[in-house]
Formats: structure tokens, C-alpha cells, sequence
């Protein structure tokens, strides 16, 4: 009894469900199971210039095993990780989501890059091998396979949702002339596309649109064309440290116009490299580094004694990829006759019947046969960078976050 108080008083809440389901689902003997292990994919840049939100990913991950192993893993299955780090580089992706299917991995969490995720997706598809993305946003991603037929699975807001949530604060601010900055890559042309529909959407349409490579290192002369095209605001859409160069010409030309944009307004590359250029920058959220509640507090508490840190670089990308792991967990609970090949585990994702109280959601049916993203547009507020930190926005978001939302 005493050894049961210590595991409750050790884990968190949703760690405690797994062990409670663990404990009721088991029908075969826990110590011939003991013997196995789920082996679990984990792709994602954790070296390279994407590193930045690619390790937070994979700590989120590892955080989620440690905790559901602690209590007997999958029915006595532990879970096992393969780590594959693709570096940001979409032909790596390739070669490892290649490996991981050549390893046997029942299915895999990962992806950040939208580019790189598109170049691997053939991969698991083919393979029937369900793949949860924790991180990448570029809308195509859910949608380069027709819905019922589709492995892919998501627990990060598309950019579809992103762009009109953002697109729709800006003109509530009364900020309607927009000048558009959006590298190449295929996750800047993806939200590229997104935020023009979103502006059309309002009957509103960029006053400027500056394309560039990624590596670029000067868009002075960029911003000053912006400025003459009498923008209001500037919505960036790139992932890395050329949100820091927006930033920076921005500031060299004296103009205090805004900046906003997606998820990855709130990463250290744009925060840390910018500095005072970056503060007051606004962004899309699903999730905020601060102990609104309880989940959230276990959270950011087991994650800092684990990794030995005050600061998440991405806590995003760490929260997502910890519902991930628990959401794929609870999913299983849903196979009786032990088949774990792929076909049972898309269909059982797609039918998860027990409620996951998550940290950035409650995921009530988050995936069904026709829907592979879990993320709704409700869960998202507006994140705000202020001394060198991202906190809430508005007063109001501050508050229902004290309530983690459903999809709706």
C-alpha cells in the first residue's frame, strides 16, 4: 500500500489514468508481457539549425515514456523509443523514416519541419504505419491523403487554424494593411497561402509581399518598400532565425509597426537573436510555460526536474509531444485481441474512447475517421513577447486558460 501511495504521489494525474487502465485492460499474464516492448518511432532535427523545437519535441516524448513506463508501460510492454534525428533535412528525413519502417517501429511521433515532413509521408503510408506529427503546422500535411485512408495524425495547430486566428486579431486591432514576409520553404509557402486566404476571408489583401530564401541575412531594403506600401503591421511566416531578421530591419529603419505571426514567433531564434526588436511581437499558442492549472503545473514541474531546466526553449513543442505520447498510449487501450500492426492501431486512434486529460487539451475523440488533426481552433490564444519571455496577450485568455479546452 505504502509502494502504491509513493507511485501516486510521484506521477501525474495521466499517468496515474495509464496505470488505472493498464490495471483494467490487461487480459494476458503482466509477467509474460514484461518480456516485450513497444517500439515507438521518434523523428524530428535534433541537431541543426531546427534543434531549437526539435529536442524540446523529443524531451516531451521521453518525459511521457518515463512516466507511463514507471507504472508498467503498455500492458507490461514497455515502451521502447528509436530516435532518429532527420537535422531539418528533408532527404534525411527520408532516410530515417525509411529506417524506422525497416526497424519495426509500431508507429512513430515526430516531424517539425513541414518540408521535411512532406518529403517522408509516402514513407509511412505505404508502410500503413500511423505517424503522429507533435510540432510541423504546414496544413498539407492532413491533407496529402484522402481523411479515412490517411496515417498521419496531428497534435499541433495546422496553419489553416493559425493564419485566420491570427489574421482575425490584427484587425480587431484595427491593423488591416498588411505587409507579408514568407521565406520559400515549404512551410513559408504553405502559411503564405494561408494568411492571403485569411486576408481575402476579411476582404483584405497584403499591401506588400516580400518572398526570400532561407539564410537570409538583410531585408532592410524589403522593409522599407513595406513601409512605403503604408503597412500597419508585419506578419511573418518562417521558422527559424529569419524571423530574427525581420525583426532587426525592422528596427534599423526606426519603424514601430508590429510584428505577428505564427507559432514560431515564440522559438530563441527569433526571442534570443532579435532581442529588444522582438518585444511586444504577437503569436498563435496552444500552450504558455506558466502553471494555469494543475495539469499544466505537474507538467512544467516533472519537465524541469527531469531535463534540469528553468526554461523550455519551445514549451509548444515539449507539451505537444508529451499529449502525443499519452494520446497514442491511451488509443491502444482500445485493441483487445493484441494485434498491434498498423491497420489496428490507425483504427484505433481513430476510436480512442477514453477521455485524455491532457496539458495542452482534453482530447475527448480527438481523431476520428475523417479528422487527423486534434487541435481546434477554441484551444488557440494569443501569446505576446515581453521581457524576453512569451506570456498571455490578454487578461481574458489568461483566464480560460484556467480551463484546458475541448475540440470543437
Amino acid at each position: 500500500m505504502h509502494m502504491l501511495f509513493a507511485i501516486l504521489r510521484r506521477q501525474t494525474l495521466a499517468t496515474w489514468l495509464v496505470f488505472l487502465a493498464c490495471a483494467w485492460a490487461a487480459v494476458a499474464p503482466l509477467q509474460a508481457r514484461a518480456q516485450e516492448t513497444f517500439k515507438l518511432g521518434v523523428i524530428g532535427p535534433f541537431s541543426g539549425p531546427s534543434a531549437d523545437f526539435g529536442t524540446p519535441m523529443l524531451n516531451g516524448i521521453q518525459l511521457a515514456v518515463e512516466e507511463i513506463n514507471a507504472v508498467g508501460g503498455y500492458l507490461g510492454r514497455k515502451i521502447e523509443l528509436v530516435i532518429k534525428d532527420d537535422k531539418g533535412n528533408p532527404d534525411e528525413g527520408l532516410r530515417q523514416s525509411q529506417a524506422l519502417v525497416t526497424e519495426k517501429v509500431r508507429a512513430t511521433i515526430g516531424f517539425c519541419n513541414t518540408g521535411v515532413a512532406m518529403r517522408s509521408l509516402d514513407v509511412f503510408q505505404n508502410a500503413q504505419l500511423p505517424l503522429i506529427v507533435p510540432c510541423s503546422t504546414g496544413t498539407a500535411l492532413t491533407a496529402k491523403f484522402p481523411a479515412p485512408q490517411s496515417y498521419v495524425f496531428r497534435t499541433s495547430a495546422r496553419d489553416a487554424i493559425q493564419a485566420p486566428f491570427v489574421v482575425d486579431d490584427i484587425v480587431k486591432r484595427g491593423w488591416t494593411k498588411v505587409a507579408l514576409f514568407a521565406d520559400k520553404s515549404g512551410y513559408g509557402d504553405g502559411g503564405f497561402q494561408d494568411v492571403v486566404k485569411a486576408l481575402a476571408a476579411k476582404n483584405l489583401q497584403p499591401v506588400y509581399v516580400s518572398r526570400f530564401d532561407l539564410g537570409v541575412k538583410d531585408l532592410v531594403d524589403e522593409m522599407k518598400a513595406a513601409r512605403s506600401a503604408g503597412a500597419d503591421v508585419v506578419f511573418s511566416y518562417t521558422v527559424g532565425p529569419e524571423n530574427a531578421v525581420i525583426a532587426r530591419a525592422r528596427q534599423a529603419i526606426g519603424w514601430k509597426v508590429p510584428q505577428v505571426g505564427a507559432w514560431p514567433l515564440s522559438f530563441p531564434f527569433f526571442i534570443d537573436g532579435a532581442k529588444e526588436a522582438a518585444e511586444g511581437a504577437l503569436m498563435a499558442q496552444t500552450f504558455i510555460a506558466e502553471p494555469s492549472n494543475e495539469r499544466r503545473a505537474a507538467f512544467l514541474s516533472a519537465y524541469a526536474r527531469k531535463f534540469q531546466t528553468r526554461r523550455i526553449p519551445v514549451p509548444m513543442a515539449a507539451a505537444q509531444a508529451y499529449d502525443a505520447t499519452y494520446v497514442l498510449v491511451y488509443s491502444l487501450f482500445g485493441i483487445r485481441d493484441g494485434n498491434l500492426g498498423g491497420p489496428a492501431i490507425k483504427s484505433a486512434l481513430e476510436n480512442i474512447q477514453r477521455v485524455y486529460y491532457g496539458v495542452v487539451a482534453t482530447y475527448d475523440r480527438p481523431f476520428s475517421l475523417d479528422d487527423k488533426d486534434a487541435i481546434s481552433a477554441n484551444m488557440l490564444v494569443m501569446g505576446q513577447v515581453r521581457n524576453g519571455l512569451v506570456t498571455f496577450a490578454y487578461p481574458e485568455d489568461a483566464r480560460r486558460n484556467l480551463f484546458v479546452q475541448r475540440k470543437q
